[in-house]
This record gives C-alpha cells, structure tokens and sequence, in this order.
C-alpha cells in the first residue's frame, strides 16, 4: 500500500521560541505539506533536564539527563525530521503507539459477535496500530497538565490530545485520546494515558521510546533488570500462543542485573536481537510497580521504569551507522499491555467499552552513581 504524498515531502523547520509558562517553551519544528505546523514543546526542570515532545506521533524527541559528573545528555534517538523518515514506517522512534500497540494476528478481531478486520501492514498481521497509526498522525496541544485540570506553572507538563475517528484502520469506535508528559524536579519523566470511547473498542497505549544512557555508541554492556518471572511464549512470527512460559534458564532471565548483550548470541533469530514481551511482577494491583532498571556504567547513569501496566516490551535496535555489524545502539523498554490480548482470555483484558475511562501511567525515573 502505497504511503500518502503528505508523508513523502519535506518540512520546512522554523526555530522562534515562544514561552507557554514558567518550564515550557514552544517552537514550531517543522510544517506538513498542507501548511499545518509540527509543534515542539520543551519541558524545562529546576536541575535544567529537559524533555521535548512534538505533536507529530506526540513523539518524546528528545530527553536530556545529567550523568554522574552533572553533565546533562540525550538519553533517547533525538527526533530530527527529514523526508526519508518521515515516509519510512520504522523506526518508530519515541512517539505514542496506538490504537493497539505490538501484534494483532491475522489483522483481525471479534468483539461483541461482531468481526473487525484491520490494517495487515505486517502480513498477514497487525502491528502497532495499522499503517498510519498514532505515531503518524498530528496531535493537538491542549494545555500543561489539561487532563487533571491542572494549570499551575509549576506541573512541568504537556498534554497532547488526537481523536481517532470511528474506523480509522479498521478499529470501532470514536476513541478520543490524551496523553500528558511531566517532567518533575526529581528528574522522573511521567507519561500518563487516558482514553474514552463512543463504541466497544480495543486500546493498548506505549511509548516507543529508543534509550542509550551513554548518550551514544553501544549499549550491549548498559546493565539491565527486568522484574519478570514470565514472559509471552510466541510462534516463529513472534505472535503470541497463550503460554506464560518461565525466564529461568533462558535468555531472557533479567531477574538480576545483567548486560543487555550477555546472552543475546543465544537468541533464537538472526538478528541476535530482543523483542519480547515480559509478565511483570506487579507489587500494586492499581498503582505503580517496579518494572525495570537499566544502567550504564560509564556515565552513571540509571534509569527505572515503574508503572501501572501489566507488560514490558523488551526491544533491542541498532539504529547507529556507526555500529559493529552485531551492535546495538538503543534498547526500548515499552510499557503495555501483552501482544495479541484480544485472543487470549487468559491475557489482561485490553477491551474498552463507553462509560469506561482507559488510564494508564509509566514513570521514566533517572538518577546517577
């Protein structure tokens, strides 16, 4: 299928900078074809970390963090537009996945007796909301903290909204979608998630974030934990077959610190590379649980992941040029719920019905040693 010519031509980029209040600033990043403008929007602590998010995608361009020394460093794959990536489906670096994030099998689902077939644009399967999902589609900025009601200068947030009409690649129902980015003083980046719907519908929100705590390089020997005694056992196309099968005595057995690149020769694909989906220990049934830890041990840097959702997409690219053939440059760590939960009743349900308010949060909570 063939991309729409809005995705295929440049941007023209304009670098004026307006103040929203006291820790946002706003400058437009680029233009759509049709004249729309691509807003940016940094978020700006006390500690001068910072955390910038455009409204195309509602994509986390860029997210700076101070190493141990108190130097601040992009800690994700910096968002800079050209015409090639805008028109390219991967990588989807950093914005929000919808309307259902990871695999759909066969592209297709029944709700309520009623059959829905969606977009197959990774055949014959579904993935990551359809060819134009919410990572290619223009959010609108409501206001700091919007969602809550919160207007103090104080709330270091931005909240980005996007209605995705009633079948928008194949999916039932109006589902109107909000998304706030907070960045506190104790340098946690807070992403929460809330959606409603006028249909019985499906959601499964992430952010698809790309992190390197180097700021560069290779992150095979970034160090991580992942709280996970299971995790999704799948098919030879990664789609899930309903076993929550055990970590221990495989690859991906995180329970301890390990390095990211101990055990990934031992990986059953040839790109010697991790895209699974772990079972989360949840300490909280409702509220926030400890998800995973990564680390870097020449900055200092350490970042742990809690959150209220019950999975954890473990996701290694490479991404970097400049890279040994078997290098991996970022490593994604993508909070959501389990792949392809529609046909697994035994799955956390992701079903979102009228009345009903789909909320989620994941913090993002950086410190240094």
């Amino acid at each position: 299928m063939p991309l729409p010519a809005l995705l295929r031509t440049a941007l023209v980029l304009v670098v004026t900078a307006t103040v929203v209040d006291a820790s946002v600033t706003h400058r437009v990043f680029g233009r759509l074809p049709d004249g729309r403008a691509i807003d940016a929007y940094t978020i700006t602590n006390e500690h001068g970390a910072t955390a910038t998010v455009i409204t195309y995608g509602a994509i986390l361009a860029d997210l700076r963090m101070p190493d141990r020394g108190g130097h601040l460093g992009s800690v994700v794959h910096v968002t800079a537009f050209s015409p090639e990536n805008l028109a390219n489906h991967f990588p989807k670096a950093g914005p929000v996945i919808g309307r259902v994030a990871n695999r759909i099998a066969y592209a297709r689902f029944t709700l309520d007796g009623h059959e829905y077939r969606l977009a197959a644009n990774l055949p014959p399967h579904h993935l990551h909301g359809g060819v134009i999902g919410f990572d290619k589609v223009l959010w609108h900025f409501e206001a700091p903290d919007s969602a809550t009601g919160a207007t103090s200068p104080s709330t270091n947030s931005v909240t980005l909204g996007y209605l995705s009409r009633d079948g928008e690649e194949g999916y039932p129902g109006n589902l109107d979608v909000r998304v706030t980015y907070t960045l506190t003083d104790t340098n946690v980046l807070r992403i929460g998630y809330t959606a409603t719907t006028d249909k019985p519908t499906i959601v499964n929100l992430t952010n698809h974030s790309y992190f390197n705590l180097a700021g560069g390089g290779d992150v095979r020997d970034e160090v991580l934990e992942i709280n996970a005694d299971r995790y999704t056992a799948t098919d030879a196309l990664a789609i899930p077959t309903g076993d929550l099968a055990a970590v221990a005595g495989t690859p991906l057995d995180f329970r301890r610190p390990t390095a990211v690149g101990a055990r990934s020769a031992a990986l059953a694909n040839h790109w010697f590379r991790y895209d699974h989906s772990f079972v989360l220990n949840r300490s909280s049934p409702d509220g926030l649980s400890f998800a995973a830890r990564l680390s870097d041990p020449t900055s200092g840097r350490v970042l742990d992941v809690w959150t209220t959702q019950p999975g954890l997409q473990l996701y290694t690219s490479k991404l970097n040029g400049d890279l040994s053939p078997d290098g991996v440059g970022f490593v994604c760590l993508e909070t959501q719920h389990f792949p392809d939960a529609i046909h697994h009743p035994n799955f956390p349900s992701i079903v979102l019905r009228p009345g009903e308010t789909y909320r989620e949060t994941t913090e993002y909570r950086f410190s240094a040693r």
